[in-house]
């Protein structure tokens, strides 16, 4: 199985959550299950390709070469892909993944979950999208899309869509299960 993992490449964050990336990468590892990621080797991002190598798994990075170009990539990966641009960089990872997990991130990390999550909603794909969240990070994140669901924003059936999950090995059990939502007709 590969799993992707959409999360931070900040350097100034709390280290929390490099623990928990690494903690993720460690637990893919165990289970033998491939990483994808964006191929970065700094914060969340190197962290969790290095737990899931320290526990024997495989990792495989995505990558724009203009991040190559500035000395970002993670060479130690498995693989690494080298891509031109973030849309094609996005576009590699999904079909290389079987399930996404996304940890706490920013800007970026939440453009690719919302992306992959209205693929699911759009049935571009039927893959798990889960968002490993012990810390809470996203608490307003959820809020808000409970208030756009009673705008008619988020349309029913959209938001069961996201696995909300607080733990590492719950976030593995919901790929391991494969988990699939019947969407309403």
């Amino acid at each position: 199985m590969r799993i992707a993992v959409f999360c931070s490449s900040s350097p100034t964050i709390d280290d929390k959550y490099v623990a928990l990336a690494h903690d993720l990468g460690v637990a893919l590892g165990k289970r033998q299950w491939d990483l994808v990621s964006g191929g970065g080797h700094i914060s969340m991002m190197g962290a969790v390709a290095r737990g899931a190598r320290s526990a024997g798994g495989i990792s495989i990075g995505v990558i724009p070469q203009n991040l190559v170009d500035i000395e970002f990539a993670d060479h130690d990966s498995h693989e690494l892909h080298i891509v031109e641009s973030m849309r094609e960089r996005k576009g590699k990872i999904e079909s290389l993944s079987d399930a996404f997990i996304t940890l706490p991130g920013g800007p970026g990390t939440l453009e690719e979950l919302f992306e992959i999550w209205v693929g699911r909603f759009l049935k571009f794909h039927d893959k798990p999208v889960i968002i490993l969240d012990p810390f809470g990070l996203f608490e307003p994140l959820k809020t808000l899309l409970d208030h756009l669901e009673v705008h008619g924003f988020v349309k029913p059936g959209q938001r069961e869509l996201l696995l909300w999950c607080t733990s590492v090995e719950e976030a593995l059990l919901a790929c391991a299960n494969g988990v699939t939502l019947t969407l309403p007709s």
